[in-house]
């Protein structure tokens, strides 16, 4: 039966869609400008602001408007723009900051990779070296100033969802927790701040631990946090009863993940834990962000995963999975042992 008279045709809906792609280059766009930053002390006119932000007034004004119509900052009576919800995440420096993350989104490699979509999806290959020139890991090693926005992006990630794992999962019996592929070490920190019997191992390429010897200096945790900068393929060290990877896996296809897998199984103690923080993809229609990620994955050579793609991985890389630990963010925690 019929829903309602009013229903929207389906070629409106799909036109909506279509049009996300300009949505998210104008959320870009205004992470680029530090809109939200400058709005932080309060509402502005368009004029004032891009003066503030070096943009000109009436394209300024344009975005912000159609940001405002899907509740990305509010206009309000008397012609200003005020923050919203959404908005708050676009500001740099906020426990929910995303502005990297979007910012990521508008640069000019990444609109590279998704227009060579339909090579992956026909052919199933990545496309990193058909859109960039390089493999990834070697273009942003060219390109020093993406890499650090591409970090800074995942530290995004991670602070929407230490919280959450933090309260999620305990971590007291762990003496020496490995984090694999850490980056900048914000969930590794926060551990330890959490836990303060505990040691840290960060473990990433050297430039990215590079980046990271500062922060953790910062945090005044040098003494109890080593840093170790390598490739993950090739090897990991030991010395963790604990073994943590967070949105690592995902970046690579089956074969690369239980090479990293075997690599932590052979230099953990037989009591030792794995613990592969990822998303995990539910069966059927339901929505995910998981499922639209999958696809950014796919461009790299990587991919999201359903349990059982887990539970394969796992059988392959000699683990067996002990359990499974939701979180109040997106991402789950899967715990292992070592056959």
């Amino acid at each position: 039966m019929p829903s309602t008279a009013q229903s929207t045709p389906s070629n409106t809906v799909l036109n909506q869609m279509l049009l996300s792609g300009t949505l998210v280059q104008a959320i870009a766009v205004a992470a680029e400008l530090g809109i939200a930053d400058a709005l932080a002390a309060g509402p502005r006119a368009a004029p004032e602001l891009a003066q503030v932000v070096g943009a000109n007034p009436s394209a300024l004004y344009r975005i912000l408007r159609a940001l405002s119509s899907v509740g990305i900052f509010c206009e309000t009576a008397n012609g200003q723009f005020e923050q919203t919800g959404l908005s708050e995440c676009l500001r740099s420096g906020v426990p929910s900051s995303m502005r990297a993350w979007a910012r990521l989104h508008g640069i000019e490699s990444h609109h590279r990779l998704i227009g060579e979509m339909v090579h992956s999806v026909r052919t199933g290959e990545p496309i990193v070296e058909r859109a960039l020139g390089l493999p990834l890991w070697e273009y942003f090693a060219q390109h020093q100033e993406q890499a650090a926005l591409c970090n800074e992006s995942m530290t995004n990630f991670s602070s929407t969802e230490i919280a959450a794992i933090l309260e999620g999962y305990d971590f007291s019996s762990i003496r020496t927790l490995v984090d694999v592929g850490g980056g900048l070490g914000s969930l590794l920190t926060a551990i330890l701040k959490e836990y303060s019997h505990m040691r840290g191992i960060l473990i990433d390429l050297p430039a990215v631990i590079d980046a990271a010897r500062k922060e953790i200096s910062a945090l005044d945790l040098a003494d109890r946090c080593q840093l170790a900068g390598m490739d993950i393929i090739e090897s990991i060290p030991r010395g963790g009863d604990a073994y943590m990877l967070k949105h690592v896996i995902h970046d690579w296809n089956d074969e690369r993940s239980v090479a990293i897998l075997r690599n932590c199984h052979d230099v953990m103690p037989r009591n030792g834990k794995l613990l592969v923080m990822e998303g995990v993809i539910g069966p059927g229609n339901d929505p995910s962000i998981y499922k639209l990620l999958d696809l950014q994955m796919l461009l790299i050579g990587g991919k999201e995963r359903s349990e059982e793609e887990f539970r394969a991985l796992y059988r392959e890389a000699e683990f067996e999975m002990t359990r499974i630990v939701p979180t109040l963010s997106p991402v789950t925690i899967l715990e292992g042992t070592p056959k």
